[in-house]
């Protein structure tokens, strides 16, 4: 299912973000969007997950309205529901079509893939971060959608925390495939992550640069000597 913004324009109060912007992202692939903050970048996830409307152009994912269409999000924050346990909060996104033992082991391979298994009847405030963040992941990934939208997940996670979130996500990826577009402001994110990498310029967005990564995802890891050419273009466009 691909992404596509058409001539799109978002303002807030006389605060043009979006002026005429367009951006397609490929089926089946990771597209990030690189900026600073304040560039639109959530603005445009918001806009695909159909919480907010367009002032003008047009949106479709996989030939389908924002409204029409059914993603998954993962936000800054994992926004569990307190007052539920973790298989509760994953059982709260399946359709009630599914029969209880299906359901059930649904919701213990998910758990299984983010080593949570032991953590099934934990409540949110019994999580460490870490575990809340996978928590969140297995979420998304257990409810039914093409289309995974993210919000710099990784912000604030130490390095060894955020690699091993990073290796959790691609090996769900891998397991069940989703047209993705990830935000951030890291380039070592954006490149480890994504298969085609967009800058942002301040607002009114535009894009500074597109660019495909060359290494495929199973072969990237921090340092890569394939990085350090796609660093400086990144560098480059991101302080013009």
């Amino acid at each position: 299912m691909s992404l596509e913004l058409q001539g799109v324009t978002r303002k807030f109060g006389n605060l043009a973000v979006l002026e005429d912007f367009s951006l397609e992202c490929p089926s089946g692939a990771v597209s990030v969007l690189l900026g600073p903050s304040g560039c639109g970048k959530t603005t445009i996830l918001n806009l695909l997950a159909g919480l907010l409307e367009p002032d003008a152009g047009t949106i479709r994912l996989g030939g389908k309205t924002a409204r029409e269409s059914r993603v998954s999000y993962l936000f800054q924050d994992p926004r569990l529901l307190p007052w539920m346990t973790v298989e509760k909060n994953l059982d709260f996104v399946l359709s009630p079509d599914i029969p209880p033992p299906e359901r059930k082991d649904l919701i213990a391979r998910h758990l299984r893939r983010v080593s949570l298994q032991e953590a099934a009847g934990k409540y949110p405030a019994e999580l460490s971060g870490g575990m809340a963040r996978r928590t969140s992941m297995a979420r998304a990934f257990i409810f039914e959608s093409e289309t995974l939208l993210m919000d710099e997940p990784f912000q604030g996670l130490d390095l060894p925390l955020k690699f091993d979130f990073i290796r959790s996500f691609e090996e769900a990826l891998r397991r069940d495939p989703k047209t993705t577009l990830f935000v951030t402001h890291d380039m070592e994110e954006a490149l480890m992550l994504g298969d085609e990498i967009h800058v942002l310029s301040n607002p009114p967005a535009k894009i500074r640069l597109s660019l495909v990564h060359p290494v495929p995802r199973a072969e990237r890891f921090p340092g890569h000597e394939g990085f350090s050419a796609l660093e400086r273009k990144l560098f480059d466009a991101l302080r013009q």
